[in-house]
């Protein structure tokens, strides 16, 4: 029997965490990959940023395709003109790919393009098409591009910064963006999300949400994983 898509496993697993290595410890990354896949982490989510699209600039391809782990490579592209970036991140192993609709104004391309590429871990697996949507991007901007989707990625915080707060606004948004995408796309909301708030971020229902600090904040990461999967359990 041949394994799950992995949309197919996102619906599975649903709802589910995406833990961002961004504040992971980087001088003990292969421990820190380890506790997550022992704690029952699927997700990891790297945040690709050029230091153009958003202020910061983190890391590119080489630096995901390094990285060597059995979870699923969750990649959200914060950068301009991703077209021509595509295939190294593809080749890097990326099973969920995330497109800004803000990076380019030819970004229907784009995800035709992605649609057309090869998963690199295993061909059956398939990528997993994403847009993300800065909080002041009209949410009518995935209309025309919703037969190219597979995922909507909903920011609770302007991309760049670390440490902002989760804005209240994007709990109307959300519900919104439920009834314009239906039950074939899934939602993912990142920005904000703390031990504090993940509880009531649960109950809104999405498919999957993104950790960052909330997982590693110096002190106890698994831990903290386990209580954050527990609170999805309820």
């Amino acid at each position: 029997m041949p394994s799950p898509s992995v949309l197919e496993q996102l619906r599975l697993q649903a709802p589910q965490i995406s833990v961002g290595m961004l504040t992971a410890d980087w001088m003990a990354l292969g421990s820190e990959l380890k506790l997550l896949e022992n704690a029952g982490v699927k997700l990891l989510h790297f945040d690709v940023m050029d230091g153009s699209f958003c202020p910061m600039l983190t890391f590119g391809a080489p630096v995901i395709a390094a990285l060597k782990t059995p979870l699923l490579k969750d990649v959200h592209l914060m950068i301009d003109e991703p077209l021509g970036k595509l295939e190294s991140f593809v080749a890097a192993g990326a099973d969920i790919i995330t497109l800004h609709a803000e990076s380019s104004p030819h970004i229907h391309r784009a995800l035709q393009a992605l649609g057309k590429m090869t998963n690199a871990n295993d061909p059956a697996r398939g990528i997993v098409r994403g847009l993300a949507l800065n909080p002041g991007t009209p949410l009518c901007a995935i209309e025309p591009l919703l037969d190219q989707l597979d995922l909507v990625v909903l920011l609770a915080v302007n991309p760049g910064w670390g440490g902002q707060k989760f804005i209240p606004a994007t709990r109307d948004r959300l519900s919104r963006l439920k009834e314009m995408a239906g039950e074939k796309i899934l939602i993912d909301l990142d920005g904000g999300v703390t031990r504090d708030n993940f509880a009531e971020i649960a109950q809104l229902g999405v498919d999957v949400i993104v950790t960052g600090s909330a997982v590693f904040d110096g002190k106890a990461p698994a831990a903290n994983v386990r209580f954050l999967l527990d609170i999805l359990k309820k």
